[in-house]
């Protein structure tokens, strides 16, 4: 059975910068995790920051808090990390949390903490971008669906 990579906060775990979930309601990941096939990761709890933490943006190649404070290597290890979960368990594709630092799949803010998306990708989708593993937001389970179908008939 192919595995699903995706942001544990999507399952309603407390992890993100303010202590926070963000569970997706949709009845379909109840399913795939009902079969297994869910592997849950935060990259950045698993690169070593806290719970809560100051919320953090990509500025170019860098990860800064509002302060400019500089947790770019916390990101990056939480990229690897992910990559190395992928790995472990075959993963075929993640269903990342849309916007984040690390998990964005096709916007994230600008770094301005004022509010504003910008076209991009998080720390962790692009690595595992960089790995062929496909990406994918909560906003886009149909596209999901059919890459889980296509990578389970192979």
């Amino acid at each position: 059975m192919k595995k699903i990579l995706i942001s544990s906060c999507l399952l309603g775990e407390k992890v993100r910068y303010n202590g926070e979930a963000k569970p997706c309601p949709d009845p379909r990941l109840a399913r795939w995790q009902e079969e297994g096939r869910l592997i849950l990761v935060c990259p950045e709890i698993e690169g070593g920051l806290p719970v809560p933490r100051p919320p953090a943006q990509r500025r170019g190649g860098r990860v800064a808090t509002e302060d400019g404070g500089d947790v770019t290597d916390a990101f990056r290890h939480g990229a690897e990390a992910a990559l190395a979960l992928a790995r472990q368990h075959g993963v075929c594709l993640a269903i990342l949390k849309q916007n984040s630092p690390s998990c964005g799949s096709h916007f994230i803010h600008d770094g301005s903490f004022q509010g504003v998306l910008i076209p991009g990708e998080g720390v962790a989708t692009e690595l595992l971008r960089q790995h062929g593993i496909p990406v994918f937001g909560e906003d886009q389970l149909d596209e999901a669906e059919r890459a889980l179908a296509a990578c389970s008939a192979d």
